[in-house]
């Protein structure tokens, strides 16, 4: 069994539309992550000259500004083989450790269930 069909639907959704914001912006990562109420929030990568933002972090940032008290889950999209420490505090920052992260490859298959510590 692939890591994607263990996810719950939940899980797999943010998989979804972190994929579908990295496809449909043509950037390097795409992320969703989930409050505690259930909403979600989409990102991608953000690379002007004067702000740098990985996809997940500025979903997280969306989430904070939109008043978003905790997160149950994130999800990124990416090349990447590894989640950075960033990301992870980021998430930690807002869920609280032990808040599920996934990263998934292009093709949407995860490829590594982290835990923002």
């Amino acid at each position: 069994m692939t890591e994607s069909a263990a996810l719950d639907a939940e899980d797999r959704k943010i998989v979804v539309l972190a994929r579908s914001a990295r496809a449909r912006n043509g950037v390097a990562e795409g992320a969703a992550v989930r409050d505690e109420t259930g909403r979600t929030y989409v990102a991608g990568t953000v690379a002007l000259a004067s702000l740098q933002l990985s996809a997940l972090r500025t979903a997280v940032a969306m989430a904070v500004a939109s008043g978003a008290e905790s997160l149950e889950a994130a999800a990124v999209v990416s090349g990447a083989s590894e989640l950075s420490a960033e990301d992870l505090a980021a998430v930690r920052d807002l869920g609280g450790a032990g808040t599920p992260v996934f990263l998934a490859g292009p093709d949407g298959e995860v490829r590594v269930r982290d835990e923002a510590n």
